[in-house]
């Protein structure tokens, strides 16, 4: 038996389980955006700090928004693992992507300032794009040029002292495998920088919205875990590469 077959009535997959999740959907839509619009000119003060101060400053607000919308929505976030960063210390930061709810919960919860790749075409949304832009090296996927580009961007990012946070599986995992494949680009980065792999694992955004039930949202404990650094001087992309995926299988596995 399947879980969509004879679901109890609190399912998710009920009638009344996706009723509520289309409700709560709207909520936390709705709240997402009204939250937004309050902290957004406070986070505009960072454009006009210098680069490393103004990151953090961004992410500080970022923070703020985050703790509040997620308490408004019912997902309590657990976090560990903040011991394993050196003060001063920049990293790549690979997180795991299950859910759109990965991207806003990530970088705010990251200790320092940070920059996460992301895709250019989010910020041509009107107010919204500013915001996108200062917390992102944007890239377009389908451009050659832009990828190149992005890449040379993250390079001076991690220079300047600040993290850069990469989605090693490229998009989010609609498999049911706990992780999809890494791609090369975050280790050939921290390889090419000296800067060390930090893996985090994110729980519970996969059944806060389920991606086989449409435009629902449940209340849910969410969790980030922070792994110890991955030296990329100890051996070739690929080695490192699969040293952090079974890392983060583990802990997933372990955790969610």
């Amino acid at each position: 038996m399947n879980k969509h077959s004879n679901p109890n009535f609190f399912s998710r997959y009920s009638w009344a389980g996706r009723l509520f999740g289309h409700f709560w959907a709207t909520w936390a839509l709705v709240s997402f955006v009204a939250t937004f619009l309050l902290i957004f000119l406070p986070s505009m003060v960072s454009y006009l700090m210098p680069f490393r101060m103004g990151q953090a400053y961004f992410i500080f607000v970022s923070r703020i928004w985050m703790r509040t919308w997620l308490t408004l929505v019912g997902c309590p976030v657990r976090i560990r693992g903040y011991e394993h960063f050196v003060p001063g210390e920049a990293y790549v930061i690979v997180f795991n992507h299950n859910a759109f709810l990965d991207v806003p919960l990530s970088a705010p919860f990251v200790p320092g300032p940070n920059k996460t790749i992301a895709k250019d075409s989010f910020a041509k949304v009107p107010i919204f794009g500013f915001f996108y832009r200062r917390g992102s090296v944007l890239v377009n996927r389908n451009n050659e040029i832009s990828r190149r580009r992005s890449y040379e961007q993250m390079r001076q990012v991690l220079a300047a002292g600040v993290h850069m946070c990469i989605y090693p599986e490229g998009t989010r995992n609609r498999s049911k495998e706990p992780l999809k494949p890494f791609y090369d680009g975050a280790f050939k980065l921290g390889q090419e920088t000296g800067k060390s792999i930090l893996p985090c694992v994110i729980t519970g955004t996969r059944k806060a919205m389920p991606h086989d039930i449409p435009f629902v949202f449940y209340p849910t404990r969410l969790g980030m875990y922070f792994l110890p650094p991955v030296s990329t001087a100890q051996g070739s992309v690929e080695s490192v590469k699969n040293q952090v995926f079974e890392q983060m299988k583990s802990t997933y596995m372990e955790r969610s």
